[in-house]
């Protein structure tokens, strides 16, 4: 039974996932846990609980659930909702403080966007831990004392995810198509909702075939839709998807404008949404909706002391770190997501954002001000 609910819940909070889904917060007690037992900490997005939960089977720790209203902790983390309060709340309300000898918390390494690690210790006496990016590699990490593997560290987009975020974004758009179809359209109400469904799979499984056009290596880009200034890949993609649907109204002899008009106009917008913010369902591109798409991570040689804390955090793995000559260097800055997250986490304040004029966004506005749904960074 625990089995089949497990693959229910993902299944319905995968085509949720574009809506805020909490769960509890406080402690959980994973197996049978001691005063030496490992602590890590999560947001309340229920499907990440779960699923953090699931990858702990088998050993004997504690789980802290802060409050993250409900949403992953990436996003949340980036957003303003899961902050240095959040974390230190958990730790002082939960009663967590009784049952461990030791004061070490491991968070998530992808909630380093939004929780100062230096704030949390200064406050609660509690060292933070960056944990790996996904839960089933927190057994490995955790045997191996607290350490990472590059591959730890790194986000991916394998098939798997992106066949999450087809159904993501799918379910919603499908959904609400159909409804408004019934209204003008009532015969087309099932075939627009399988052409989502289509799209979407396509879109998103197809990826690897055209991510390497979406951004020239290196380049900052404005705002962007599919193929982001280079004549449109979505309306390649409408325009084949309109030359079956001609095809086949001409084969079974129901072909008219009014067939042309409605498949026409249905599939564009269909398209054009799926395609919106496809960056920004990735977590290997940043949102071509947000400002910080233009802004570069500058590092400063002369302030770097090599602490690491960039390597750590770092999303993309652009960081090396030499701790004989305490320096840190970018040698595939390229790959950046301007996440902020070695920014924010860099006590030394030796990396900071610069604009495509120049100017420098200081460290403790991106420690300050938070992303909001449009990508602009509000209080």
């Amino acid at each position: 039974m625990n089995e089949l609910r497990y693959v229910l819940i993902n299944i319905m909070e995968t085509l949720l996932r574009v809506l805020p889904i909490p769960c509890a917060t406080g402690l959980r007690v994973i197996g049978d846990p001691d005063e030496h037992s490992p602590v890590l900490l999560t947001g309340n997005y229920h499907l990440t609980v779960e699923r953090v939960r699931r990858a702990l089977r088998g050993l004997d720790c504690y789980l802290l659930i802060a409050n993250s209203r409900g949403i992953n902790v990436w996003c949340a983390a980036a957003g303003g909702h899961l902050t240095n309060h959040d974390v230190i709340s958990a730790l002082k309300t939960s009663g967590i403080e009784q049952r461990v000898a030791h004061r070490r918390v491991i968070l998530p390494q992808l909630a380093a966007t939004g929780v100062e690690a230096s704030v949390v210790q200064r406050k609660t006496g509690w060292k933070v831990i960056w944990g790996p990016v996904y839960a089933g590699d927190i057994p490995a990490f955790i045997d191996h004392g607290f350490e990472k593997t590059p591959a730890m560290r790194q986000v991916a987009f394998p098939w798997t995810q992106r066949l999450e975020m087809a159904a993501a974004w799918a379910f919603p758009i499908s959904v609400i198509s159909a409804l408004a179809a019934q209204v003008v359209w009532p015969d087309g109400s099932i075939p627009l909702a399988l052409l989502v469904w289509g799209l979407a799979l396509l879109i998103f499984l197809s990826f690897p075939l055209y991510s390497r056009w979406l951004r020239p290596e290196g380049k900052r880009v404005g705002f962007v839709f599919f193929d982001f200034g280079r004549g449109g890949l979505q309306l390649i993609l409408w325009g084949a998807f309109m030359l079956g649907v001609v095809g086949y109204a001409n084969w079974e002899g129901i072909l008219s404008w009014d067939v042309v008009w409605r498949w026409g106009f249905a599939s564009l917008v269909v398209v054009l949404v799926l395609s919106l913010d496809l960056m920004g369902s990735t977590p290997v591109y940043k949102s071509g909706l947000h400002e910080d798409r233009m802004l570069e991570v500058v590092l400063d040689e002369n302030t770097c002391r090599g602490a690491g804390f960039c390597e750590q955090v770092c999303p993309r793995n652009c960081f090396d770190v030499d701790h004989r000559q305490h320096r840190a260097t970018r040698p595939r800055g390229h790959l950046c997501v301007q996440c902020g997250a070695c920014i924010v986490q860099c006590p030394f304040d030796a990396l900071s954002f610069q604009s495509p004029t120049g100017e420098t966004i200081a460290p403790e506005t991106i420690r300050r001000f938070k992303l909001n749904l449009l990508g602009q960074r509000m209080k």
